[in-house]
């Protein structure tokens, strides 16, 4: 009783702690500049990573969700992507575009354990360094800096576009959908899982969850959540894809994450010594965000997305193109 009065206790005092700093610090979105400069600064302190491991991403507990390791569950979450996707059925020396790839966790799994050929790309230079150094060098995966926005590489270069987590920090959705699809090969598959917000054309956000969703999207330079109807929309407005985009919700098999990753400072007690009283200023400081997440989730204003589209053999190229023209003119 003593110990558990004693954790409650330090809970307690971060949690005031947290919010102080929550308002004393506001944060507002600006550009894709910030965005790159946050991921930059996370990377090269190291603290990030130290909580979150090589999966800056949440994890999947099973369905139902059970307890699980929160590391352990994040490397999980690749491995049902990828059975989710149909990815499990690719050959080795499959080529790979993990747009927003992070410190390359994903990028790793995907050519360690299925033998793709992963390019992943991200804003963010420091995060691009990390990536090389934490992948082998006999590793079918590279990485280089790359906006999601305009991607460098030509029509249909890739069999496989892979994205997780990245959509919410693009401020044009449907730059963002066509761009995804554009470097698809004919026949190419795309899987994205992503943090989406409840279609509010169906039900509209009410009093209380209008500022929750604003702190939400300005803690961390997120301009828009795109809701699941509404990115499966955009998706199909390309003009690439070949029948229907499927979609499904993973909200209850990641939630646990949000708690699980506050958890990880209370279990993890060496990242104080680690990184000092910065670090646990800075990241105290993300408490109250990731309690509000929490609470998105788990009161069906957030969902988490996951999307499957495949992209048209050639006739839909010029479909796509004749469309874009159109847009265009």
């Amino acid at each position: 009783m003593t110990i558990l009065l004693s954790v409650l206790g330090i809970l307690l005092a971060l949690l005031i702690a947290a919010m102080a700093l929550y308002f004393i610090t506001a944060r507002r979105y600006q550009s894709s500049s910030s965005v790159a400069n946050s991921y930059d600064q996370w990377t090269e302190d190291g603290l990030l990573e130290f909580y979150w491991g090589e999966h800056i991403h949440l994890g999947h507990y099973g369905s139902p969700p059970r307890r699980k390791a929160f590391l352990k569950a994040k490397a999980d979450f690749v491995h049902e992507m990828v059975n989710w996707g149909n990815l499990d059925q690719l050959p080795a020396g499959t080529t790979v575009l993990d747009v927003g790839c992070g410190i390359g966790g994903s990028s790793r799994i995907l050519a360690r354990d299925y033998g793709f050929d992963v390019t992943g790309v991200t804003i963010s230079p420091q995060q691009v360094q990390r990536a090389q150094q934490l992948t082998p060098a006999d590793l079918t995966a590279r990485f280089k800096v790359d906006d999601a926005m305009a991607l460098s590489f030509p029509d249909a270069s890739f069999d496989v576009v892979w994205s997780v987590e990245a959509g919410p920090h693009m401020p044009d959705k449907d730059i963002f959908a066509r761009e995804l699809m554009r470097v698809l090969k004919p026949g190419g598959l795309l899987v994205v899982a992503d943090w989406n917000q409840r279609d509010d054309r169906q039900k509209p956000l009410n009093f209380w969850e209008k500022p929750v969703m604003q702190q939400l999207l300005d803690q961390w330079s997120h301009p828009a959540f795109s809701s699941i109807e509404g990115f499966s929309e955009r998706l199909a407005a390309t003009g690439f894809v070949d029948g229907n985009v499927i979609t499904a919700d993973w909200t209850a098999e990641t939630l646990p994450s949000w708690l699980d990753s506050i958890w990880q400072g209370v279990v993890r007690p060496a990242g104080l010594v680690r990184f000092g009283l910065s670090g646990l200023i800075k990241s105290t400081r993300e408490i109250p965000t990731i309690l509000l997440m929490r609470l998105a989730f788990g009161a069906g204003l957030c969902r988490f997305g996951m999307f499957r589209a495949v992209r048209a053999k050639d006739g839909g190229v010029k479909e796509a193109q004749s469309t874009a023209t159109a847009t265009l003119s």
